[in-house]
């Protein structure tokens, strides 16, 4: 857009426009709250829309009034910005969103596969599903392959997520914990736990005790609720407080969970 090129031109637009529609009466500090700017950055461009003749100051109540060639101005700006929006939305329009999946067959391009998510992981073949999409590029069976025009529903029921509260170190850590009690808690659940996570150090020290292998022990939250949206079962070991920061994010985003507090258990 040549008529924005020069520093500030848009904000001086956006100034003419607003007069355009906002006078007689129109003060400086309704401009500048309209667009998010200072009443001083509003003041230093009228001056120079004034100097321009694109605006005049008005006499009585009238404080500012665009002029004849300042409403060709602001005409021609915003045919130039319809321009502008047009051409973006005809460049999105012909944008293909590429998703990734594993090829669980030799795929070729064009082909219309059927989509499934097993263990988290997106999945494509030429069997019919409910979710479809079309392959961008070929792909050998097991390799990764592009697909487009993702239409349907994958079926997927959302995991659950169970978290084990443990004693902070000031309550005695991991020491504090029965282990015994901690295996008839994981017993409760027939379902397997498809990953594992950690928050703090007391929780290291008990899963390094229990022989059980921590899938993520950073951005443990987002990890969990990544893994729960995609169908997996989840169990987290928090420490005291932590579990809060985990709880949360899981009620804002719906995820379904079960705490199992053994602070207060002792060997």
């Amino acid at each position: 857009m040549k008529v924005f090129k020069k520093k500030g031109e848009l904000t001086k637009f956006q100034i003419l426009a607003e007069i355009a529609k906002g006078q007689p009466h129109l003060r400086q500090k309704d401009i500048a709250d309209k667009l998010g700017i200072t009443v001083q950055a509003v003041s230093e461009n009228l001056k120079t829309l004034v100097d321009e003749g694109w605006v005049e100051t008005g006499s009585g109540q009238s404080r500012y009034k665009i002029t004849k060639r300042g409403i060709e101005k602001v005409k021609k700006g915003a045919v130039d910005l319809r321009k502008y929006a047009d051409q973006v939305l005809d460049t999105m329009n012909t944008y293909k969103s590429v998703w990734p999946a594993l090829a669980l067959e030799d795929l070729d391009a064009g082909e219309t596969v059927g989509l499934m998510m097993e263990d988290g992981t997106l999945y494509a073949s030429k069997k019919e599903t409910s979710a479809y999409a079309e392959v961008l590029e070929q792909a050998k069976k097991g390799e990764d392959v592009a697909l487009v025009n993702l239409n349907g529903i994958i079926k997927l029921e959302p995991g659950f997520v169970v978290i084990i509260k443990l004693p902070t170190i000031n309550q005695g850590g991991s020491k504090a914990c029965n282990l015994d009690h901690v295996h008839e808690i994981l017993q409760k659940y027939p379902e397997p736990f498809h990953r594992v996570g950690i928050m703090g150090t007391v929780s290291r020290a008990l899963v390094n005790k229990l022989e059980i292998n921590a899938d993520f022990e950073f951005a443990t939250p987002q990890a969990t609720i990544a893994a729960a949206k995609r169908g997996l079962n989840v169990l987290v070991f928090a420490v005291g407080k932590m579990s809060r920061t985990l709880t949360r994010k899981m009620d804002e985003e719906g995820i379904s969970y079960v705490i199992e507090d053994i602070i207060d258990l002792k060997k």
